[in-house]
């Protein structure tokens, strides 16, 4: 056993020294070199981040997270927020429920905790939005709470240096065993970023750089020469198919027909294009059938264009259609919302991609 102790030490001292080299720089977070000299995580800035970063690149987030904290400096400020700006300001970073729950857990920490987040797991589990490895990543990061933090980077480095042949997402339980044995008592939040850095920029998916990582020698799996093939994965099971009609008006002033989309379901809240609904086929190549009645009376053009987007559990391929409906035309469906207040940009990624597939000569310039 004691033999067991000296090797996590050893390791966990490895990768916190490689971290104070070769930290990240992000911009939500504090290096190892100002927590040194006292500075500490800003609670905030480290939930808003790991919000973001749930099933999204660190590349991707940079820019929204810069937007949003100079959008609502204090959670106070994000929690008095419009919603609609929110899910405007979130638009094309995808999930939308996070923006949703976001939203929540910010009025909740504002009204029932006087805008300071809870400091434990157990505590930070209680919010809106905030599932273990959030509640872990907070404890830890924020505030130094001795927690096991366990995202995909993560996973990859214990399958590896344990040479964990179980594969995901079997393997999970005993990754996280191994994961809890190694992480020290002391710099909890620095180490838990260093593995996930590790398995970032050296410990990646495809063609791991072994010669330079820091704990290489006590790695099972590159000794055995397999560190290329784990952490093993349970084979996919082909995504279904939803196929669909979407239905672009414009009035001759340049008014958009839009709809906002249920608070509950998928893009809930947000602002899009009318939509039928998304069917499941057997056939996912098969010809989208001819749409049931557009949502307003007019002129319309099939455009014989289809928006294809791939969400977490299916695919999706919806047929756009176009009209130039008149000023005096009501919509039984959704409502028009001026040239001025129109803006492409708010819109899920989904409906963005529609808007681009009209001809530029067939709609006006919003």
């Amino acid at each position: 056993m004691r033999d067991e102790i000296e090797i996590t030490d050893d390791l966990s001292r490895d990768l916190l020294a490689w971290y104070d080299d070769h930290a990240r720089d992000m911009p939500w977070r504090v290096g190892p070199a100002a927590r040194k000299s006292g500075q500490r995580p800003n609670p905030y800035h480290v939930w808003l981040s790991e919000v973001m970063l749930q099933q999204t690149t660190v590349a991707a987030v940079r820019d929204y997270f810069t937007k949003f904290i100079s959008l609502w400096p204090r959670i106070e400020d994000l929690a008095a927020a419009e919603d609609a700006d929110v899910m405007a300001a979130w638009a094309g970073l995808g999930y939308y429920a996070r923006a949703r729950n976001l939203l929540k857990c910010a009025r909740v920490v504002t009204d029932q905790h006087a805008g300071i987040f809870p400091t434990t797991e157990e505590a930070l589990l209680t919010l809106p939005g905030i599932g273990p490895y959030t509640a872990a990543a907070i404890a830890a990061i924020a505030f130094d709470r001795r927690a096991v933090v366990m995202d995909g980077n993560v996973e990859r480095v214990m399958a590896r240096l344990f040479a964990v042949e179980t594969p995901l997402p079997r393997a999970k339980p005993e990754l996280k065993a191994h994961a809890a044995a190694l992480t020290p008592a002391q710099r909890t939040g620095d180490y838990a970023q260093a593995v996930m850095d590790l398995g970032a920029t050296i410990c990646t998916p495809r063609s791991p750089a072994c010669g330079i990582c820091p704990i290489m020698t006590q790695c099972a799996a590159h000794k055995a020469g397999i560190a290329a093939e784990l952490p093993r994965k349970e084979p996919k099971q082909p995504k279904p198919t939803r196929v669909g009609h979407i239905y672009l008006a414009f009035r001759p002033n340049g008014a958009v027909l839009v709809e906002q989309r249920p608070e509950t379901g998928l893009l809930g809240g947000m602002l899009g294009f009318v939509t039928s609904p998304w069917a499941g086929v057997d056939d996912p190549a098969a010809p989208i059938v001819e749409a049931l009645a557009p949502p307003i009376e007019g002129e319309w053009h099939d455009t014989g264009q289809e928006v294809r987007h791939t969400f977490t559990h299916f695919h999706l391929r919806l047929r756009v259609h176009l009209c130039h409906a008149s000023e005096n035309a009501s919509p039984q469906q959704g409502y028009f919302l001026s040239r001025a207040k129109f803006r492409v940009a708010d819109m899920p990624t989904v409906m963005r991609k529609a808007f681009d597939l009209c001809r530029i000569g067939t709609r006006p310039s919003p």
